[in-house]
């Protein structure tokens, strides 16, 4: 069975992008060189999930900014759009999350890294993430995509522990509770 796995940036007031998905209040503040556990996550995930939204906001980034395999969720988005140059590094898949759950077991991938509003949420709602960190960037944005949706149910998480940093970031780890 695959896991899922969240680590994403918010800002002070629960956003995770402007409502025109711009992001430039995120990757420019200035960290001072700190990766906040970035490259540890990535080295304990098999491959990136993602919805359209979180690709178009970061599909011209370069270098690339992946070195694991990307899976874009998206019934729109064509293999084709992709460009060339990162087209053996991401992949289209039209699937729910349970579906794209089923089909990275198959792949052997035992735990994947879910990014973007929307995946999360369907990927919470459907019960398939096992933890979050989730990172408070001090910025007030205003408004924007918020990071959590409605839910069917609350939902419990477990908090394993809280950091925080010299540039003012705030990074907390939680479990879900099953």
């Amino acid at each position: 069975m695959t896991t899922g796995h969240v680590f994403i940036g918010t800002s002070l007031d629960g956003f995770i992008a402007r409502q025109n998905h711009g992001i430039g209040w995120l990757t420019e503040f200035p960290t001072h060189g700190e990766d906040h556990g970035f490259n540890a996550h990535m080295e304990r995930v098999d491959a990136v999930v993602m919805g359209r939204g979180t690709y178009e906001a970061i599909k011209d980034m370069r270098p690339w900014y992946y070195s694991k395999p990307v899976v874009v969720l998206s019934h729109s988005l064509r293999p084709t759009d992709i460009p060339a140059e990162i087209s053996d590094r991401v992949e289209v898949l039209a699937a729910t999350p349970e579906q794209a759950m089923a089909n990275f077991a198959e792949r052997g991938w035992r735990a994947v890294y879910v990014d973007g509003g929307s995946v999360i949420q369907s990927f919470l709602r459907a019960g398939l993430i096992d933890d979050l960190v989730i990172s408070r960037i001090p910025v007030l944005i205003g408004t924007g995509i918020p990071l959590f949706g409605a839910l069917d149910h609350d939902l419990v998480l477990e908090h394993v522990r809280t950091q925080p940093f010299p540039s003012g970031l705030v990074q907390s780890f939680y479990r879900v509770r099953r």
